[in-house]
């Protein structure tokens, strides 16, 4: 269902991970992403991805969400890796048959590719699950305040991101109620065919694109109400505040990141 979409959700707590400065956290998510695409064998994939699930069991979320988390992006998944396992060549024949022919250096790139989204999609799912859509939008703006010398929107630019990322979540909930919806009036939605499909998604659409509209229109206007004029004279609740928790992470986070660096080195 898609209400098992996890994208964009935020899981309170009160973990280690969820006490880190969310400017912090973006810069990990930055470095991890770093770190998955600098491994190049799969010792350093698998180094990366143990640091990954570590960083999972300190924030408390629980297995599911991992799960829940990779569900809108399994097409993709099995999609990179039929790409690479049919159009990679190699001198070791792993299977032959008929026209196709797979190389054993095919199959070991399209599990590594493979390995490498996965890990990826899951590392970065952590950000959104352990830092709220404000705090997210407060860490952004300070990452990207020296750009406002040069007057560039950056707490407009901050803003667009979080409310389309709180968004996400939104649009699956009404979705999911649309479908229910138009099941519950009759609508035959599990047409087969691919112009029956699309015919199919004509009533799901619809209202999804007004109700979508509609919600963007009520918060304008809440936020005029608000007086609300962008980032000169805001005030916050609260504020970002480092401590010494966020520089050990970041300690942490750069000897995983040298451990790579180094496997690739001498296993490269």
């Amino acid at each position: 269902m898609l209400k098992d979409i996890t994208i964009g959700q935020f899981f309170p707590g009160e973990s280690v991970i969820h006490r880190l400065d969310a400017r912090f956290k973006i810069i990990f998510s930055v470095l991890a992403a770093a770190m998955l695409f600098t491994a190049q064998n799969f010792m350093g994939l698998g180094v990366a991805a143990v640091f990954i699930v570590m960083c999972y069991a300190l924030s408390g979320i629980k297995f599911r969400m991992i799960l829940k988390s990779l569900k809108p992006i399994i097409p993709l998944i099995i999609f990179t890796g039929i790409l690479n396992l049919f159009f990679i060549k190699g001198e070791e024949i792993l299977l032959e048959f008929w026209f196709v022919t797979v190389y054993v250096e095919g199959a070991k790139t399209s599990a590594f590719m493979m390995t490498r989204i996965i890990t990826l999609i899951i590392g970065m799912s952590l950000l959104t699950y352990t830092t709220s859509p404000i705090m997210l939008t407060d860490a952004i703006e300070s990452l990207l305040s020296p750009l406002k010398k040069v007057r560039f929107p950056v707490h407009e630019l901050a803003m667009m991101m979080m409310i389309a990322l709180r968004f996400i979540p939104l649009l699956i909930e009404e979705t999911d109620k649309i479908i229910m919806a138009q099941k519950a009036r009759g609508a035959n939605l599990d047409a087969k065919g691919l112009v029956k499909k699309a015919k199919a998604l004509i009533p799901i659409l619809i209202p999804l694109f007004i109700s979508a509209f509609k919600r963007a229109n009520e918060l304008a206007l809440a936020m005029e109400c608000r007086c609300y004029r962008g980032g000169e004279g805001r005030t916050r609740l609260k504020k970002l505040q480092s401590s010494v928790l966020d520089y050990l992470a970041l300690g942490l986070v750069l000897c995983v990141f040298g451990i790579v660096i180094v496997n690739n080195f001498v296993f490269g």
